[in-house]
């Protein structure tokens, strides 16, 4: 039977930009890192000090804060690791993603709730109630490796045995994003080859890279086929998502916080238009095809922003053969910098952008993102230069176009262009 809440929709916040880009989307709660304890630490993160501004602005828009201080601690940094979580519980944070047991412990004694991080491998019911019991942690974000069926057998037997207590405790799963060749991310490689731990945040990626393989006597040597095999294309659940709705899952988790504020926008919002589809319209007699007309168009919005092909994950089973077929970005659409905006008109609701680089014309789609912006979309409609219409804006000029949303100076201006154009 469908869960019967809602689960939230938790989105990634890599900088002031992509956070705000996920609450504008809907996000029901976003995660964020701090700058030293980071799992993302090439993203630009945050720093101790602004804590209270980010619980501030989640919580203004209806949304809960959550600090993934899920890295591994050494002996010298407990002190230091205790002062971000007690700055975290006075600035309003609402949760804690770990699984070092002594973040996981300094939080439970400042009474910061824990999430327990996938990078935990928590798998079956019996480790959810252990840590349930002695830790009193509630959430647990499951290994990537669980299938649909066993999310469902986990719930059935956790409920067999707390009885009404069962319901205090939480499945999250990451609904989104890229996925780790290791086990739910506990990776060695990038350490082991370029002294960077991927524990730490620091991962290099090398698993990303094609290979090839050289006989002992250097003779003879093979590329390693088409696919990269140590590449995983990126998790998509969209295709699926009323079945996971449907096995118990209390959140679903976009991975993302190295990525572009507008994957973040466009990956958030497709999410949360499913759900609510779903939750509003599933016991109408005619669901079934509406809903399949709407995932269709929500995969094609995805497959514009980044990604490394898209795959089922785990769910289905073990993903033998979704492996990249090609290095890198494999979006259907690219950004390609035009210039920043120069001012805004609040009373015209207009822009004045300043042309750096690539110009554009009527009929193309502009993207604005900044720290304070978010991401904002036009359909350009019409180019203006002192109050006169013009075909279109070029390099080194100033012109003006319609944006009903605020942005500001400073905003990074781009110009979105199918992937095979060079334009």
């Amino acid at each position: 039977m469908p869960s019967a809440r809602k689960p939230e929709i938790m989105a990634p916040g890599g900088s002031w930009a992509s956070l705000r880009a996920a609450l504008q989307a809907g996000a029901d709660a976003v995660y964020f890192g701090i700058r030293g304890f980071n799992m993302r630490e090439n993203s630009s993160n945050f720093r101790t000090a602004e804590l209270p501004k980010i619980a501030e602005t989640c919580h203004a828009s209806g949304a809960k804060a959550y600090l993934a201080l899920n890295t591994i601690i050494y002996e010298d940094e407990i002190a230091r690791m205790k002062r971000v979580l007690t700055a975290a519980k006075t600035a309003g944070i609402d949760a804690v993603i770990a699984w070092d047991m002594a973040v996981v412990q300094a939080a439970t004694d400042l009474g910061l709730p824990v999430f327990l991080s996938t990078q935990m491998s928590v798998s079956n019911s019996v480790a959810l109630e252990s840590f349930y019991r002695t830790h009193g942690i509630r959430r647990f974000v499951l290994a990537r490796e669980c299938t649909l069926d066993q999310i469902r057998s986990i719930r059935r037997r956790l409920s067999a045995r707390l009885g009404a207590a069962a319901k205090e405790i939480e499945i999250e799963v990451f609904a989104h994003g890229a996925m780790c060749v290791s086990v739910s991310g506990r990776c060695y490689m990038s350490e082991s080859t370029t002294g960077k731990s991927a524990n730490r945040g620091q991962c290099t990626q090398p698993c990303r890279r094609p290979y090839q393989i050289t006989a002992a006597d250097n003779e003879v040597s093979y590329r390693m086929g088409e696919n990269y095999l140590l590449s995983p294309q990126d998790l998509c659940t969209l295709p699926f998502i009323e079945r996971l709705l449907e096995a118990g899952v209390d959140s679903l988790k976009i991975e993302g916080r190295g990525r572009s504020p507008d994957y973040v926008a466009t990956v958030t919002a497709a999410y949360r238009k499913a759900v609510d589809h779903y939750f509003a319209n599933r016991r109408k007699p005619d669901f079934a095809a509406g809903f399949q007309a709407l995932k269709d168009s929500l995969t094609r919005e995805l497959d514009s922003v980044f990604h490394r092909g898209l795959s089922s994950g785990f769910f289905m089973g073990k993903p033998l053969d979704q492996w990249t077929g090609a290095p890198n970005n494999q979006a259907s659409h690219r950004k390609v910098r035009v210039g920043d905006v120069a001012k805004y008109y609040r009373k015209a609701g207009a822009a004045e952008l300043r042309i750096r680089e690539t110009g554009f014309a009527p009929g193309d789609e502009i993207l604005i993102q900044g720290p304070t912006t978010g991401v904002v979309r036009i359909k350009v409609e019409s180019i203006q230069i002192d109050h006169r219409s013009v075909p279109s804006a070029r390099k080194g000029e100033s012109v003006a176009v319609q944006c009903p949303l605020q942005v500001r100076a400073g905003d990074h201006v781009y110009r979105m262009v199918a992937a095979r154009s060079s334009s």
